[in-house]
């Protein structure tokens, strides 16, 4: 059943709005609240924000003692979003300013090229929106991300492979673009993704981090798939220029370290290219975490509740049992590897994401259990803790601030994006902080156009 109005269009935020839901009218702000009680009620699309009911970001600083280090770790909780994970907000974003701008038009299917929690949120925006959605993704994914995509009515496309082979899923979506009734909300390549975490992630990012130590940030830590979240990263910079922003991937597919091309189990990130928005220029490190490191350590987090009060002493590690996913596993511990080389203090702050939940992977945990033979103990997590959550082993770091360096991932980018209909003007221009700024001031306009619409069609409903 179709969520249209009459007039074929189902209002939601702004970017401003959702960089802060207290802009909106109180009335609004508690009838998305009722709604969360209720996935399907699009009035949910009001609760595509970082914020708790007090409009302050959702946001835990995790134990020194788990963490053992002197700097204070932050991370954001993405499991909040409707949906279940931060990814909602992009492709909310990317639908929004077609739509506005007349690209999209009813009956049209909304498609989505995922490995998994941007192809969730495809489904469950589109469904709330009122059109057919089709998610593109490997066929190697967690049965829950399948799961969670139909549950939200969207059909599924499987591409051959894993979280690594997202090439091949960009390969079938330009042969699906070829018909005209298909719209391609193409996370990889396109600008909403970018604005949304620069707006709106980066603004949670800067108002968490003003609650803890000297309040400011001294690294921004984050995973790329898309590489979205990393443009948090940029509005970091601009408040705190000093600030060093790190991309983890994995080190059986190190492509922006060595342009390695393996397979791996994070699901969400490291897909074999440097993203189209992936803004180079302002990423200072890169680190690479074994991907089994990450799964072991979610079991940790998960299971490992007694363990870690007898090892680290008291702690609500109850309530992060069921707040994070592989990825997020993936970005603490790449935090705490942060704050551990830049030899941060107590003074210091360390941002990361959570991007999702425990809930898309029960799957990966009953598989790790069958890979390592059996029951896993408590011993067997200690050990996992201490090897895990921990410093770096030495050379897992990479400096990506020299020209040299630039012009190699420029170059890396230009080998996949050229194959994809992009000009070399295009894809020169982006060799400039000067191109992301103005991609980014786009927001205002946009803003007003995603207003303009809504009281064209009757206003917030």
């Amino acid at each position: 059943m179709s969520n249209q109005t009459a007039q074929g269009y189902v209002p939601g935020p702004t970017y401003d709005e959702m960089r802060n839901p207290l802009l909106l009218p109180a009335e609004l702000r508690q009838a998305a609240l009722q709604a969360r009680r209720d996935e399907l009620d699009p009035k949910n699309l009001f609760n595509i924000h970082w914020c708790d009911a007090s409009g302050g970001p959702r946001f835990a600083v995790l134990p020194r003692a788990f963490t053992r280090t002197r700097a204070n770790i932050v991370v954001l909780f993405g499991c909040g979003f409707p949906s279940g994970s931060h990814k909602v907000g992009p492709a909310y974003s990317t639908l929004a300013e077609a739509e506005v701008e007349g690209r999209i038009h009813a009956g049209m299917t909304m498609v989505g090229p995922s490995t998994g929690n941007f192809g969730i949120g495809v489904a469950y925006v589109s469904h709330l929106k009122g059109y057919p959605a089709l998610v593109v993704m490997p066929e190697g994914m967690s049965s829950e991300r399948y799961e969670r995509i139909r549950k939200y009515g969207g059909a599924l496309d499987l591409t051959p492979g894993s979280e690594s082979d997202v090439i091949l899923v960009l390969e079938r979506v330009e042969e699906i673009k070829r018909d005209p009734s298909m719209f391609i909300l193409a996370q990889f390549e396109l600008m909403p993704n970018y604005r949304f975490h620069r707006h709106v992630t980066g603004d949670a990012v800067l108002r968490a981090a003003a609650q803890v130590g000297n309040g400011k940030v001294a690294a921004f830590v984050s995973a790329p798939g898309s590489a979205g979240t990393l443009a948090a990263g940029d509005a970091v910079k601009q408040q705190f220029p000093g600030a060093q922003v790190v991309a983890v991937e994995p080190k059986e597919c190190a492509t922006l370290t060595s342009d390695g091309r393996g397979t791996h189990r994070i699901e969400g990130i490291g897909d074999k290219m440097v993203v189209l928005i992936h803004n180079v220029l302002r990423t200072d490190h890169i680190l690479t975490v074994h991907d089994d490191d990450t799964v072991r350590g979610l079991k940790v987090m998960h299971s490992g509740v007694e363990m870690l009060r007898r090892v680290c002493g008291d702690g609500a590690y109850e309530c992060f049992a069921e707040s994070f996913g592989v990825s997020s596993i993936c970005n603490i511990m790449g935090a705490i590897r942060t704050a551990h080389h830049l030899g941060l203090g107590e003074d210091d702050n360390v941002v990361t994401i959570a991007t999702d939940g425990f809930d898309r992977y029960p799957s990966v945990m009953n598989d790790l259990e069958q890979r390592v033979g059996g029951t896993i103990t408590g011993a067997m997590m200690e050990e996992w803790y201490n090897g895990i959550f921990g410093p770096a082993p030495e050379g897992d770091f990479l400096d990506v601030r020299s020209t040299a360096q630039h012009q190699r991932l420029f170059r890396m980018k230009e080998e996949v994006w050229s194959r994809f209909g992009y000009s070399r003007e295009y894809l020169d221009s982006m060799k400039s902080n000067d191109f992301w700024d103005g991609e980014y001031a786009k927001v205002g306009a946009m803003n007003a156009k995603i207003a303009e619409v809504r009281e064209k069609h009757g206003g917030l409903g």
